[in-house]
């Protein structure tokens, strides 16, 4: 008994000490420790407890089990807003994945203006999401007013109803998310980049390498590994959209740019079904918790 009171107290003098040693740390963390606790946790930990409640406002009046999920799978609209949210992700990784990529090249391969074109490219993550929604919404109005109709008017072509066309509605709006998103994606890039081996990059050149010899030979395979990170970051992204098709279409025509987000969004405030909408959230918190674990571990394989 005794050595074993002597191994306890040895482990809480050893405890006792860390903490001493990192007091300073601790104490510099906590207050962000805090804030990140009833700020993201809470929020997270209550609405995981409300899906399991009918609710009347915001108020839990009675457990009904996994009936809020049963509501929102068994919805008639939820299959078609799971396929738009996945056209979403499939067309920005069409359109948003190698445009910031092919931008990234081209600026690495430049002797002179770099810095102009990384800070231009660069200028639109500033503007802030709903402002960009209502720059591109009128890009697409119909009719004269919107630019991409006055020059069709110029050039005497009749009008087009851009956002109004349902087969056109989610890819324009993944243009207007790309455009904004443009440059943080280009500067990762460009980084990855500009860590590659140097010597090897100008022998090529020196062996009389062209372009596209040192572009399918060096660079890509040197990076697949951030393009395959940068688009599973697309995607967790991209699958919680809700601020443009909420500004730029409302969810039409008809549903087709509806997203889950958009719908989550519906549900809570404008039908009042927060149960609805605990619900949903769960499952969109789920898929992207199993996306975010992919990330890391890719992140943490090509980082070793």
């Amino acid at each position: 008994m005794k050595t074993i009171r002597l191994k306890s107290g040895g482990g809480r003098r050893r405890i006792s000490g860390l903490i001493k040693r990192n007091i300073s740390g601790w104490m510099l963390i906590l207050p962000s420790m805090l804030l990140f606790v009833l700020i993201v946790w809470r929020p997270i930990c209550i609405a995981f407890y409300y899906a399991f409640f009918r609710m009347q406002g915001m108020q839990a009046v009675r457990f009904v089990g996994l009936q809020n999920f049963k509501d929102v799978l068994t919805d008639t609209a939820f299959l078609q807003t799971l396929g738009n949210t996945v056209k979403y992700v499939l067309w920005s990784l069409l359109i948003g994945l190698p445009l910031p990529f092919l931008a990234a090249v081209m600026i690495n391969e430049m002797i002179h203006f770099k810095g102009y074109f990384k800070f231009t490219m660069y200028l639109p993550v500033i503007v802030p999401t709903v402002a960009t929604c209502l720059i591109w919404k009128m890009l697409y109005m119909d009719g004269q007013g919107g630019l991409l109709n006055a020059i069709l008017y110029f050039f005497d072509v009749g009008p087009y109803t851009w956002l109004s066309n349902k087969n056109l509605t989610i890819p324009l709006i993944i243009v207007s998310m790309t455009w904004q998103g443009f440059g943080t994606n280009m500067l990762l890039y460009l980084a990855a980049l500009q860590s590659t081996d140097q010597s090897l990059y100008e022998a090529s050149r020196i062996d009389g390498a062209g372009f596209w010899q040192r572009f399918w030979h060096i660079l890509l395979p040197h990076m697949r590994g951030i393009i395959l990170l940068l688009a599973i970051r697309q995607v967790i992204g991209v699958f919680q959209v809700t601020e443009q098709p909420l500004v730029m279409t409302g969810g039409g025509p008809n549903g087709a740019s509806m997203s889950l987000g958009l719908t989550n969004y519906f549900y809570a405030f404008q039908y009042g079904q927060f149960d609805k909408s605990m619900a949903l959230g769960v499952i969109s918190f789920l898929f992207l918790l199993i996306l975010t674990f992919v990330y890391f571990r890719l992140d943490r394989k090509f980082n070793e």
